[in-house]
């Protein structure tokens, strides 16, 4: 039975709740992502099907099942993210992303599109519920049902 397993590995991400409350969780990753290319990512399971996402409460000690759709951000180390692939210069946006429960994140949006789709509000329309946020050495997945105004910063 255990060669019909699917090998995983645990990745330590912060699970941000409703009212701004941070958790220590890890995700289950797949070595292959079913999509594409490379090992599975955290954005892999927050835009996938499931409603509900295995992982591993660490303050807790034990297993928990984040309602994907219920989970307004998590953050990861930026090593953890695999991006996109650049091939051309990214479209850039510093912003700030209000969530409705009051919680404000200040980051940056980089994104590689077809020149007819390089708008910021063409990413924030895409079909997946969750975007990226580069903040730092770190990179927030935004759930776009928490979002309730993204402001593109003054430079």
């Amino acid at each position: 039975m255990d060669d019909l397993r699917v090998p995983k590995h645990k990745s330590a991400v912060d699970v941000i709740l409703p009212g701004g409350g941070t958790r220590r969780m890890a995700l289950f990753l797949a070595e292959a992502a079913p999509d594409h290319a490379g090992p599975e990512v955290p954005l892999d399971l927050l835009n996938g099907r499931d409603e509900f996402i295995p992982a591993f409460d660490e303050a807790a000690g034990a297993m928990s099942f984040l309602h994907r759709p219920g989970v307004p951000v998590v953050r990861v180390a930026r090593a953890l993210d695999a991006g996109e692939e650049e091939v051309t210069l990214p479209t850039e946006h510093e912003v700030v992303v209000e969530l409705t429960d009051g919680t404000a994140l200040a980051g940056l949006v980089s994104y590689v599109r077809p020149p007819d789709r390089t708008r910021l509000v063409d990413v924030l329309n895409e079909p997946h519920p969750f975007f990226r946020l580069l903040q730092g050495d770190q990179v927030a997945y935004v759930n776009k049902r928490h979002v309730s105004c993204v402001a593109l910063r003054a430079r």
